[in-house]
């Protein structure tokens, strides 16, 4: 793939090869995929994805922060051919290769908490949460859990019991895990309280002590309190500082585990291994998937060593920590350990700084948040209303992609930046030279 400096759109968009592949997608594939706009990529590079037509485009999502050290980076490549070459497969559950007894020991050593580890494999963020329940219930004895409104773990039965992002989500999914119990989530820019986080005193998390526990939930009886450190599909919200010192302290009173999901904050996106980590807390299980492995499908949960109680063959699969993906989610740690991480949060910061000043520009950008290099803006009607800006949102990311910037919305009214780890300053730059154009153009008729 050439070697490319700025985006470059050549036809209309979707070009005609791009129709005719969207042409056989929608007799062939299941409606229930949603796409965001007529992009067919043809192959990628970096930060660069060029489609079917030779357009090319700038990637502020990484494939929803998947590809963490950007498209195809030689040293992951090198590692899969190396990998494939030597053997593809042979059942983690039945058979011991070196690459899984590798890749424990390094998410181990890169996790919060001093204290010995366990590490179960997965093929995705989805199997980490459904792990993470299981250990968590079988450990305690507990059957009930608590998550959060605005909360995503993922789409299958048990992961989906536990998210609260969107209702098509759950719709004619039910019964799903009767047990699970959903709280507000800490969203100062939307309180659910109405008070303000200087004064606030933690409304949100001491609602569980002071309503649920004595009306609903009897904390003896929650396994665990699973949470998003920072929400991603709930629109990349971020909690007030204390948040999670109390939540600790709430789970330390009852017995209850704390399970960080860090599939998408986790592994150097927000210039830490763990999103956690800014506060300081450390859970009992940790969900990493995503951006392990550099878009390799794998996940991985781990553990305290001590909760590690079931019996052998009590929780297995057939293809997790598959040697190949393994291979890749090692090379992967290694660039994020030598400067990724790093350039997330230098390169963060200044993405930070250019949206903030964006948003002092235009009033339909209501509140600017995140860390490192998973950024959003929530875009409203008016400062004075804060009314949820939706059709605003969808059509500032089509413009975007009509100029050559990719990127993704979450929550009701939010846009996302989730680039790889590997994005520059320079890029930034581009982006926001299309975004604020965008902005000048569609958001400024629309207020």
């Amino acid at each position: 793939m050439t070697t490319h400096t700025a985006p470059k759109v050549v036809t209309a968009l979707p070009g005609p090869n791009g129709k005719r592949v969207l042409e056989k997608d929608a007799k062939y594939m299941s409606p229930s995929y949603t796409r965001c706009y007529p992009l067919v990529v043809s192959r990628a590079q970096g930060m660069w994805v060029e489609d079917v037509d030779g357009n090319v485009f700038l990637d502020f999502t990484s494939g929803v922060a998947v590809c963490a050290t950007g498209h195809s980076h030689p040293k992951v490549v090198a590692a899969i051919e190396d990998q494939a070459r030597r053997f593809v497969h042979m059942a983690g559950t039945d058979f011991y290769y070196a690459q899984q007894a590798d890749l424990a020991e390094r998410l181990a050593q890169i996790t919060p908490g001093s204290f010995p580890k366990r590490v179960f494999l997965t093929n995705s963020g989805a199997e980490t949460v459904e792990a993470a329940i299981k250990l968590a219930r079988y450990a305690t004895r507990r059957p009930r859990m608590i998550a959060f409104y605005g909360a995503f773990h993922g789409r299958t039965m048990g992961a989906l019991s536990l998210t609260a992002s969107k209702a098509v989500q759950r719709r004619r999914f039910a019964p799903l895990l009767s047990e699970v119990t959903h709280v507000p989530y800490a969203y100062c820019y939307r309180c659910p309280y109405h008070l303000r986080p200087d004064t606030c005193e933690m409304a949100c998390a001491r609602f569980l002590e002071e309503q649920v526990f004595p009306r609903f939930c009897p904390p003896d009886e929650v396994a665990a309190i699973v949470v998003e450190p920072i929400q991603g599909e709930g629109g990349y919200v971020v909690p007030p500082p204390a948040y999670y010192r109390v939540l600790r302290e709430i789970c330390d009173k009852h017995g209850i585990l704390l399970v960080a999901d860090e599939i998408q904050s986790g592994l150097g996106r927000t210039g830490k291994w763990c999103a956690i980590e800014h506060w300081g807390v450390v859970p009992d299980i940790v969900c990493f998937a995503k951006g392990l492995a550099s878009g390799l499908p794998i996940g991985a949960m781990v553990s305290r060593a001590d909760l590690n109680v079931w019996d052998a063959g009590a929780h297995a699969n057939t293809f997790g920590g598959n040697p190949v993906a393994c291979a890749a989610a090692l090379a992967t740690l290694d660039l994020i350990r030598d400067g990724l991480m790093e350039n997330a949060g230098r390169v963060g910061a200044y993405l930070e700084g250019k949206l903030r000043d964006l948003a002092s520009r235009h009033e339909v950008i209501g509140d600017v948040r995140g860390r490192g290099l998973m950024l959003g803006i929530e875009l409203i009607e008016s400062a004075r209303t804060r009314a949820k800006a939706h059709d605003l949102r969808e059509r500032i990311v089509a413009a975007c992609f009509e100029r050559g910037l990719l990127l993704l919305g979450c929550g009701e009214n939010t846009i996302r930046f989730c680039p790889a780890l590997i994005a520059t300053e320079r890029e930034v730059d581009l982006a926001m030279g299309i975004l604020g154009g965008v902005m000048d153009s569609v958001a400024s008729r629309a207020a």
